[in-house]
């Protein structure tokens, strides 16, 4: 396939989306910062063991990919920051929910429980002796 013609065909589309793709990239910013403070001032506090951000973010590899070009190593940072951001920050949720409220959320008809309510081991829902069994030795 013919790549300018391939890129030709997608121009439009992708020029309009920039915005609204790039737009959020400032409001991350200050959530990472904010969130980042909270993580480094309260998990101390809690007794919660750190999150590894290294584990979440600053994963940036594509950018070495030879057949990208430099608006394609651009877009794939931002995609590798923006979506390790938000990896790394539901870890740090999830743990502050389980410090605050190891309770699971009812199970309702195709609701899926979050993984990290799952595998911290959450106390089920309206289950008050498995609420005070795991969460009250805390």
């Amino acid at each position: 396939m013919d790549y300018r013609r391939h890129y030709v065909k997608r121009f439009f589309g992708h020029a309009v989306s920039i915005p609204f793709i790039w737009l959020p990239f400032l409001v991350l910013i200050v959530l990472d910062l904010c969130a980042e403070i909270y993580h480094q001032v309260c998990f101390p506090i809690y007794n919660i063991p750190k999150v590894k951000r290294s584990e979440y973010i600053l994963i940036f590899d594509r950018n070495k990919l030879q057949y990208l070009n430099w608006f394609e190593k651009i877009n794939c940072m931002y995609c590798g920051y923006v979506n390790g951001l938000l990896a790394y920050q539901k870890e740090i949720a999830g743990r502050t929910e389980k410090y605050w409220c190891g309770v699971r959320h009812e199970n309702k008809p195709g609701f899926k429980p979050q993984p990290h309510q799952i595998d911290q081991n959450f106390a089920q829902f309206g289950d008050g002796d498995d609420f005070k069994k795991k969460y009250i030795k805390l």
